[in-house]
């Protein structure tokens, strides 16, 4: 059997805790993905999974041996897009990931301009509203959004957006518009259960003037958010891109422009081992045009 596909079936059980699960996210047979794994086990001679009829588990063996299996797939899949494309045009696999609804809105459009050029390119994308191990999970590029942790990878800004505190002009008309930060303790607040801004929402160039708010709606998406925000039932504290388009069209409104925090970057991070590949490549650069198109800030 193939070694890579003997690498890429124990990965991928390795990282989602069952044969199963792995030969859905592979597109094979649960059998396959076995027989996969018992041949990469055969060719080592170690036993690399305790299995039983309840999990899958690493073996000390395995959990040793999972670090260098990423890292090979990862070379041997730089080493076929660059020997495949070359400085041509984009072909084989691009993977990137991004937060869910920026993904959506703009990552996506990027994505199908850029296969609709692109004959030989295809592209995963995993939109998701947390950050996840760049080299790790083979990602080609991350879109992020917020200040960076230090890191050897590589980082494109390509872009700002910032705090936007909103609500509709029916609630504004019946509860007023609040003055200052302050003011959000007599009002009406929507929050989110993610991971940027729950109950304590931040103001000032620096975030330093931190208001706790009382949520009347508690919710853990932001079209959700938004689409609260839009129905009357409180202030929403979102990001400016996450409510363009509501605001644009009137359903919400601005307030406590003056007291946002300063912007928060929006950053494409990537391993300079994939700076040559074609695919990469053409994707920060068609980020980079979509970002002084669009006035996400």
């Amino acid at each position: 059997m193939d070694r890579f596909e003997t690498l890429t079936a124990f990965v991928a059980v390795a990282d989602r805790g069952g044969f199963a699960a792995a030969a859905r996210a592979l597109d094979k047979s649960p059998p396959a993905i076995t027989r996969a794994v018992a041949a990469l086990e055969r060719q080592l001679g170690v036993t690399l999974f305790h299995r039983s009829t309840r999990a899958t588990s690493l073996t000390d063996e395995g959990a040793v041996f999972l670090d260098r299996a990423r890292r090979l797939l990862i070379d041997l899949r730089e080493a076929e897009q660059i020997v495949m494309g070359g400085r041509s045009a984009p072909q084989g696999h691009l993977y990137v990931t991004a937060p869910v609804m920026f993904g959506r809105l703009h990552v996506l459009p990027a994505i199908s301009a850029m296969l609709a050029s692109h004959a030989r390119l295809n592209v995963r994308m995993m939109l998701l509203d947390r950050n996840v191990r760049i080299i790790e999970e083979g990602i080609d590029v991350a879109v992020r959004i917020g200040p960076l942790a230090d890191s050897a990878l590589r980082v494109v800004t390509i872009g700002s957006v910032r705090q936007t505190i909103v609500a509709s002009p029916d609630y504004l008309a019946e509860h007023g518009v609040p003055a200052a930060p302050a003011d959000l303790r007599a009002h009406r607040c929507i929050v989110g259960s993610g991971v940027r801004v729950g109950s304590t929402w931040p103001f000032g160039a620096k975030g330093e003037t931190l208001v706790e708010v009382t949520p009347r709606l508690t919710v853990n998406t932001i079209d959700a958010t938004i689409a609260a925000a839009e129905a009357g039932l409180g202030l929403a504290n979102v990001l400016s891109y996450q409510a363009a388009d509501a605001i644009a069209a009137g359903r919400l409104v601005r307030v406590l422009e003056a007291y946002a925090p300063s912007p928060m970057p929006v950053s494409l991070l990537y391993d300079a081992g994939r700076a040559a590949m074609p695919a990469v490549r053409a994707f920060i650069d068609t980020m980079r045009e979509r970002g002084r198109r669009w006035a996400w800030g």
